[in-house]
């Protein structure tokens, strides 16, 4: 495989901050990708990730949207390519929970999450699409989850959102494969990241004896799953959906 496969690409990833996104962005810059860092509110966090990714000798931007605007999410795009000339592979990472029995749900949270965590990734593909397709290559990675797969109590707004993502990734595979652009999502399973620390003692006990490996994964773990994806050596790999759940969907 080559040192540097992403040489000259600029990947957009969203909710790049922290977390698996911020884990993504360094990944792929590691690879040789320019990087716009997208963020919802922290900017100092979003700048910090930013100069990690510079840091690695490529080009680095800041954007900052609400995405439950959707034409604020749509111009991530255009933002993109006027910071760094081009947009290759876009990673939908950004998401939020607004967790609750379904009898207890609101409609305002059920809006929230779906507008966020399905429909701002729908835009941003529509967007990405069109430059794409006019230099016939391109990456998009959705993140999805493994509520998506298996749904999960409470979080039906959730689980609908990100069974959403994955439909949606299928679907664009179909589209537009013929011009060498490929669409797939990884679904991270329990990871070690700001959403899970709230967990306590005891239902993280009860999530990690739920997991043939018998631990939490890391960021990192799937940064490296997104990586591929974007990767040269994934180019005849679309429409899949990457477990990293350490066996829970197995």
């Amino acid at each position: 495989m080559a040192e540097r496969p992403l040489d000259g690409r600029v990947a957009l990833v969203t909710g790049a901050s922290r977390g698996i996104g911020r884990a993504a962005a360094l990944a792929l810059a590691a690879r040789g990708a320019s990087v716009a860092v997208g963020y919802g509110s922290n900017v100092d966090a979003a700048e910090a990730v930013a100069e990690e990714v510079r840091a690695l000798g490529v080009q680095a931007t800041v954007l900052g949207a609400d995405l439950a605007d959707t034409t604020a999410a749509a111009t991530l795009v255009s933002r993109t390519v006027d910071a760094l000339g081009r947009i290759d592979v876009v990673v939908n990472n950004a998401g939020l929970t607004r967790d609750n029995l379904a009898l207890r749900m609101s409609d305002d949270d059920w809006r929230a999450v779906i507008d966020v965590d399905l429909t701002a990734a729908f835009v941003i593909c529509r967007a990405a699409l069109r430059p794409m397709l006019r230099q016939r290559w391109g990456r998009i990675v959705n993140v999805s989850s493994v509520s998506g797969v298996m749904g999960n109590p409470g979080q039906a707004n959730y689980s609908a959102a990100k069974a959403g993502l994955i439909g949606l990734t299928k679907s664009l595979a179909r589209e537009v494969g013929s011009r060498s652009i490929t669409v797939n999502a990884v679904a991270p399973g329990f990871i070690e990241t700001d959403m899970t620390a709230t967990l306590d003692a005891a239902l993280r006990g009860r999530a990690t004896q739920s997991i043939p490996l018998e631990r939490m994964g890391t960021a990192e773990e799937v940064a490296a799953a997104i990586a591929f994806l974007a990767s040269p050596e994934a180019s005849y790999v679309t429409g899949h959906v990457l477990h990293v759940d350490g066996g829970m969907g197995a």
